[in-house]
Parts: C-alpha cells; structure tokens; sequence
C-alpha cells in the first residue's frame, strides 16, 4: 500500500505564481534601469551638443597662428541688433588686442541706422587705429555701404568695393506719419495734454507746427554736418568733393572709386592674401548664445521685429 502523500497542487500554484510575481518584478527593474541609463546617455549627449555650439573649440588654436581678423558688421545698425555699437566695439577690441592679428577687415553689408550707434563705432575704430599704429584695419563692401555703414567705414585705412556695390546715401532723415487726414475722415478726435509748449514735438496725431518742423531740420542738419566732418577727416585728400557728394545719393563701387569714397576693388579674401599678407582669416564678430540662435530659428525675431516696427511707426532720426 503506497502510503505517499499526493501532491498539493494548491500549493504549487502559490509558488508559481509567487515566483512569476518575483521574476516580473525583477524585470521591471531591469527595465527601469535601461531607461534611466538611456536617459542619462541622452541628457550627455545633449549638453554635448550645447558646449559644442557655444564653445568656439578652435578659437585658441586658430590664435596661435598668424591670421587676418575679420568682423562682420552686417545688417541694420541698431542698439539691440547684431550690428550694435556693444558687439562691434567688443569684436574690435578683440580683433586688436590679438598679437597675432596682423591685420583687421571690417566686412560691411549694411543700408544703416542709428547715428549715434554709427558714431560710437567709428570713434572705437579711430581710438584703436592710434593705440595700435602697426595694426592696419581695411573696410571691405559687399553688397551695400550706405549712410551709417558709409559712417562706420570712413575710420578705416582703406575701403574696399565690388564693382556693383552700392556706397554712399551720406545723409541724414527723420521719418513718420501723420494721421490727421484720416481722423477727420473717421471723426476721431485727438486729445494731447502737455506740460511745456513744444513737449508734442512731431506728434503724428496732431497737424504739423511750422516751428516744430523748423525744429527738426535744425536737428537734421546739425547731424548732417556730423556725418560730413566724419568723411573728409576719415577719406581727405583722397575725396573728389562734388556738389551731390554730400545730398544723400549713393553710388556704385566704381563709382565710388573715382570719387575718392573706395579705394579700390577688393573682397574679404583677396585683401587678407594680397594687402594684409596673411591669407588665414578668423572671425571675431560677436556670436548669439544658443538661447538666441534657438529663438531665431523659432521665428521669435519676426515677431519682435514686426512689434518693433509698429512701436516705431513715429518719427525717429536715422543714417539710412
């Protein structure tokens, strides 16, 4: 007689299903581990890619060799744009303080802008002409050096064009709109309180005051006169003075070679190979952050630009 014990099927059930418990718990844990390692794999690579962007890696190697420093001033010249007087100066600085800069290019590409940015960046230029005599510094034009870029550039040693750029527009404006034609249309009143007679100055709201406007023209030329001293103390002898010279036209680079506002025809690379003598060009313009290149590529400036547009449709004094 088999006096054995049959087995306890329940049990074996609770010990399965105890161990697919354990086991699957164990697994998750596994898996929780992957992915943590994973992600931390992903936030590395990540930071690596910002550092990357950021950091300009070769910068120090680059300096240890003798080079042409280039800054770019490119666009609009504006207190908050790429082409400020904040960046330009520090770029210029940099570009000159470098021992082994031999040589400075300023490479232009601008229709102009604020006066005052203009005049702050030509001044830097002249100041660091004088503090490093041996250090020659060349405006190179692509497409376009009018008014306030035209400011910027007569500081240097020498401009140089390309046959087809535009260079010129010394001149100065202040610009605007008046609405009063239309609130009459629409019969929109216009209520403009002030404490001091003149404090709506150019109000686009209010009809145009014959004294407020004698005003402005006084303003204007007087920073004419500004913008003429700066070209003949920065070109001399070199001008061809004619009677439109100083109207506010522009002019091609040939143009502008037999006028005595270029000296000759030249590009970024031909001047640091033929006139500077050292062909290796680095790039000490001021660079965006990431945060700002991300916000570019985003279209954020579009949008602050087009605000900016609206809150500057009054009038405003410009080199352009």
């Amino acid at each position: 007689m088999d006096t054995s014990q049959p087995p306890n099927n329940d049990s074996n059930w609770e010990r399965k299903t105890l161990e697919k418990l354990v086991f699957a718990a164990l697994d998750e844990q596994r898996s929780r581990r992957r992915w943590g390692i994973a992600f931390k794999i992903f936030g590395f690579g990540y930071l690596l890619a910002v550092l990357v962007a950021v950091v300009d890696w070769g910068a120090s190697a680059e300096h240890q060799e003798r080079h042409t420093a280039m800054v770019n001033m490119m666009g609009v010249i504006e207190a908050k744009g790429d082409a400020s007087a904040e960046n330009l100066v520090a770029a210029l600085n940099s570009a000159f303080e470098e021992k082994n800069a031999v040589g400075v290019i300023l490479r232009i590409n601008s229709p102009g802008g604020s006066p005052v940015q203009a005049g702050i960046v030509n001044d830097e230029i002249r100041r660091l002409r004088t503090k490093f005599p041996d250090k020659p510094l060349y405006a190179v034009v692509e497409d376009m050096c009018a008014s306030g870029g035209y400011y910027v550039a007569a500081a240097a040693d020498n401009i140089y064009v390309n046959k087809a750029s535009i260079v010129g527009s010394i001149g100065v404006l202040m610009d605007g709109f008046g609405f009063t034609g239309t609130m009459d249309k629409f019969g929109v009143e216009r209520r403009l309180l002030t404490a001091g007679e003149n404090k709506g100055f150019l109000d686009p709201f209010s009809p145009q005051a014959p004294q407020h406007k004698a005003h402005a023209q006084l303003l204007l030329n007087d920073i004419h006169k500004q913008f003429i001293d700066v070209v003949k103390a920065g070109r001399g002898q070199r001008l061809k003075e004619t009677p439109d010279m100083f109207s506010g036209l522009m002019w091609t680079g040939a143009q502008s070679i037999q006028l005595g506002l270029a000296d000759g025809y030249g590009s970024v690379d031909s001047v640091a190979r033929d006139v500077i003598k050292a062909e290796k060009i680095f790039d000490y313009s001021v660079k965006d952050n990431i945060a700002e290149r991300f916000a570019k590529r985003l279209g954020a400036g579009t949008a602050a630009s087009f605000w900016k547009g609206i809150s500057e449709s009054a009038q405003g004094v410009r080199l352009f």
